[in-house]
């Protein structure tokens, strides 16, 4: 019941953060570019927590996974990026994928990532940026509640903790990108922009539900076994 509990109050955190995108769009005019853009920048939100998560997870030895999962996760999220900016045209019509690739060997791959993240930054307003810190707060208290708190840690292997943010990508990104597309083709009516933010808000409701569901089944299980 307390597990239940924690999952619920990060639930709410995240949904509260969800509609920060909601104002933008009623109250600052943000255009899809904005909302798209800022769902990119909670990848690399989630990315700063699979850090901690991996560093927690293996100790000092986990150093070469976490040194592994920033090259590989810094280049997927820099790509994706910038073909996010290309898509909606934010900060620019020709976004520059990366200026001068200098930095040696695999180190090229964070190296879009910071081309891309300056580019989203000398373009982003303040507003923005505010959206950016609610959404880390929120997946800060998931964090704090669920993983540490519940010990949902004890359930999750390097391997596991390392490809979870990739499989978030891969289904919330797909939904929200097609939808980008739709929303942009039909002149980025506010209706649709709200609709927008509505999609992601149900799909961060399903993925939530999804990642603690196997933890919360099985401390019901355990919780039955005690019982006499």
């Amino acid at each position: 019941m307390f597990a239940q509990h924690r999952s619920t109050i990060s639930l709410v955190a995240l949904i509260i953060a969800n509609l920060v995108p909601l104002f933008g769009v009623l109250r600052l005019d943000w255009d899809v570019g904005s909302i798209v853009v800022l769902y990119w920048a909670e990848n690399l939100v989630i990315g700063f927590y699979t850090v901690i998560k991996l560093l927690q997870a293996a100790g000092v030895k986990g150093l070469f996974l976490v040194l592994f999962f920033i090259i590989h996760y810094g280049g997927f999220c820099g790509v994706h990026g910038f073909f996010v900016l290309g898509l909606t045209g934010f900060g620019g019509d020709s976004p520059e994928i990366i200026p001068d690739a200098d930095w040696p060997g695999p180190l090229v791959f964070p190296q879009i990532l910071l081309s891309v993240a300056r580019q989203v930054l000398a373009a982003a307003p303040d507003a923005l940026l505010w959206a950016v810190a609610a959404l880390l707060l929120s997946h800060g208290v998931s964090f704090l509640l669920n993983y540490l708190g519940t010990r949902e840690y004890r359930q999750q292997t390097a391997n596991t903790i390392m490809t979870a943010p990739y499989k978030r990508i891969v289904v919330l990104h797909i939904a929200i990108i097609a939808g980008g597309f739709l929303v942009i083709s039909l002149g980025s009516p506010v209706g649709l922009l709200i609709a927008l933010v509505a999609l992601k808000i149900a799909m961060d409701i399903m993925l939530h539900r999804r990642s603690h569901r196997e933890h919360l089944d099985s401390e019901d299980a355990a919780t039955q076994t005690s019982q006499p």
